[in-house]
């Protein structure tokens, strides 16, 4: 019995040792279809949203941003939590640059013209794992706001 645990722990670390490195782009996407999943209603506008912003932000075709947007929609349906795409996201970004993917958050929550409690939660969740402070978070909403030209 111990054998057959020790095994199987063994098989653990090695499927871990053998995943691929996440690219920059994918952890990106898979933080922005957390945010538009979030109030558990997946709209067109928000998925167009989720591959503009890629292809602004990550320099991609049309076409990879669209691989890469259905790529993280897997990955997030498989995903325990968000930390495996924070610390990607982390290590390849500055203070400054983690308000920008705030902000890129917060024009996926806006992109149906409405903000679900859900999404600016989960905004939000994100916005701590990444270190960022709550005047940074509150100035990204606003900018993403007035971007998208949303009404109170």
């Amino acid at each position: 019995m111990l054998e057959r645990v020790k095994e199987f722990l063994a098989s653990l670390n090695n499927s871990q040792e053998e995943q691929v490195p996440m690219s920059f782009a994918t952890a990106l996407a898979a933080l922005m279809v957390e945010v538009m999943r979030a109030d558990n209603e997946i709209v067109p506008q928000e998925l167009d949203m989720v591959a503009k912003l890629l292809q602004r932000q990550c320099q991609l075709s049309a076409q990879s941003s669209e691989l890469i947007r259905t790529e993280a929609l897997q990955l997030v349906d498989t995903a325990i939590d968000l930390h495996r795409f924070i610390k990607v996201v982390n290590e390849h970004t500055d203070e400054q640059a983690r308000i920008e993917v705030i902000e890129l958050m917060w024009l996926v929550a806006f992109s149906d013209g409405k903000l679900d409690p859900q999404e600016d939660y989960t905004v939000r969740k994100i916005a701590g794992l990444m270190y960022v402070a709550h005047a940074d978070f509150i100035t990204a909403k606003l900018r993403a706001k007035d971007a998208l030209s949303i009404a109170d």
